[in-house]
């Protein structure tokens, strides 16, 4: 089996999970480097996931499936206008002969959700390497408690987001704590792989157990007080 990255827009990632002739596409937000890729591969497409209802993860959805009419869509109530599978916390079901499991992962939007396939997360914009999404709903309980829900998976876990941030999350980092051998050394080892053009995704749960401050908090009230710390995004 093989995950690759399309890219999408400047920094988004559209994750294709593929399987000899066959893929499973990740919140697909733009509709050609799909298209491309799989005609390149003469992949049959099995089915779309969604984590959630922004157009940067959904915009190509129309024209992909206008190109494969029969291709299931999966993902959660608030994308229900675009697919026809509407899955939520604790649903199962099998793609490429794998199992994919369905976790609520709330916060970033209210119906997020988040696919575990095997040793293998897609967690769209819930949690980035070294960092988290902007808590839009500013419900950041939700927000709090899916980071620690992600906290709680094995340490091998293989993490897929959708954004390419590592580099300015960790200069965040950083910042915070210019003293932690780990953030500083991964920053260092992210700027090598991003002048090469090299993607820094994925990461892994023990990793960002390591460098992802917001993992590491404590409290409720703590990580609210750090997810403001952050202006940029």
């Amino acid at each position: 089996m093989i995950i690759h990255s399309i890219k999408a827009f400047s920094d988004n990632y559209i994750w294709c999970i593929q399987d000899e002739t066959e893929a499973v596409v990740v919140d697909p937000g733009e509709a050609k480097g799909v298209l491309d890729y799989l005609g390149e591969k003469q992949l049959r497409l099995a089915a779309i996931l969604l984590t959630h209802k922004h157009d940067d993860h959904t915009g190509g959805v129309r024209e992909i499936v206008a190109r494969y009419p029969e291709c299931p869509v999966y993902g959660p109530k608030e994308t229900e206008a675009l697919v026809n599978h509407v899955v939520e916390e604790g649903d199962s079901f099998n793609l490429l002969g794998q199992t994919f499991q369905v976790s609520e992962t709330g916060g970033h939007t209210h119906g997020h959700i988040s696919f575990l396939m095997g040793d293998h997360l897609f967690c769209g914009d819930t949690m980035f390497s070294a960092g988290c999404g902007r808590v839009f709903t500013g419900d950041y309980k939700a927000q709090y408690e899916t980071l620690k829900k992600f906290k709680r998976l094995n340490d091998d876990i293989n993490v897929y987001p959708a954004h390419e941030y590592t580099e300015i999350n960790l200069r965040f980092a950083y910042d915070m704590q210019p003293d932690n051998e780990n953030i500083s050394k991964s920053l260092e080892e992210v700027r090598e792989l991003r002048a090469k053009g090299q993607p820094t995704l994925p990461t892994t749960i023990g990793r960002e157990k390591e460098i992802n401050l917001f993992l590491q908090v404590e409290t409720l009230e703590d990580f609210i007080k750090l997810r403001n710390t952050r202006d940029d995004f």
